[in-house]
């Protein structure tokens, strides 16, 4: 794997240095990418989509396990770099990996189509150091545009994971941990200190893994996004109050609860008996 020295050798060859305006902090702790890897369980031949790749630290290690890589790299400089390293002629790697120079993310804030076009409609993983301002509506993207998407295996800014994992009545309850929830099984691999990167980042980070669940507790992970938007936007007010006191909420839950009092299952149940009275139109805002 890439150690520090290397990584800058190999920028300062090029000219290059990392963009704060990109997010680039490029994961410098060997044993940390090898955690990541292993907790993706990943295995030969699989489908891997990895975004912001950087000098392809993360990307070498998913190729050495032998596995179909499919990365995302806007940085003109980096995606040339990738293109020496692993895509020339006779190197060992090219039939295993596929470069998309872009942004992982269209208009819309859905999976780039190049990207999907690669994907090829084949079961796959997303395994990544994610860009933070890519996070969130990617994996909110992966969660409810692409049931083939098994596992989600990132590291990301300490305060989104906080709000994957959040349970009922925290702060960080919302949107986001529910649709995660209602999808997947969310746990925490590891919490990583700002020296675990190069330049070292202003916040904590985590990793955190993605299990989708065999049969989720919905098959309508859009509306229920929707829902939550519309919850959460006022979740200080009562659920009568967001949603009218005229309608027949579900005996387990009282319309004086507010938004962050409801478990995810409650949640679900409460959107069903909200669709039954005000349906949720497919042309609202786009909640990722």
């Amino acid at each position: 794997m890439q150690s520090l020295q290397q990584i800058r050798a190999m920028l300062e060859a090029r000219g290059l240095s990392p963009r704060h305006a990109l997010g680039q902090n490029f994961l410098i702790d060997q044993n940390l990418v090898t955690k990541l890897v292993d907790a993706a369980a990943v295995e030969p031949n699989q489908t891997i989509l990895e975004v912001g790749p950087g000098t392809g630290t993360l990307t070498d290690a998913l190729l050495h396990r032998n596995c179909r890589v499919v990365a995302c790299e806007m940085d003109t400089g980096l995606a040339q770099l990738l293109r020496d390293r692993l895509l020339t002629p006779n190197t060992p790697t090219a039939s295993r990996f596929t470069l998309i120079e872009g942004d992982c993310l269209a208009t819309g804030k859905h999976l780039n189509p190049a990207a999907v076009a690669a994907l090829n409609a084949s079961p796959f993983k997303l395994v990544a150091n994610l860009p933070y301002q890519a996070a969130t509506p990617l994996m909110l993207s992966l969660l409810i545009d692409h049931p083939l998407c098994s596992l989600q295996a990132v590291t990301i800014q300490r305060e989104v994971a906080d709000r994957l994992l959040a349970p009922p009545g925290s702060k960080d309850f919302g949107l986001l941990g529910i649709v995660a929830q209602a999808m997947g099984e969310v746990s925490l691999i590891a919490k990583l200190p700002p020296e675990c990167f190069w330049p070292r980042p202003k916040v904590h980070s985590a990793m955190v893994l993605i299990r989708r669940r065999e049969k989720p507790l919905t098959d309508q992970p859009a509306n229920l996004a929707r829902f939550c938007q519309t919850l959460f936007s006022k979740r200080r007010k009562q659920l009568g109050a967001i949603l009218g006191r005229s309608l027949p909420f579900p005996p387990s839950i009282n319309p004086t609860q507010r938004p962050e009092e409801l478990s995810p299952p409650q949640i679900i149940e409460l959107m069903h008996t909200a669709q039954l009275h005000a349906p949720i139109s497919p042309t609202d805002t786009d909640p990722s």
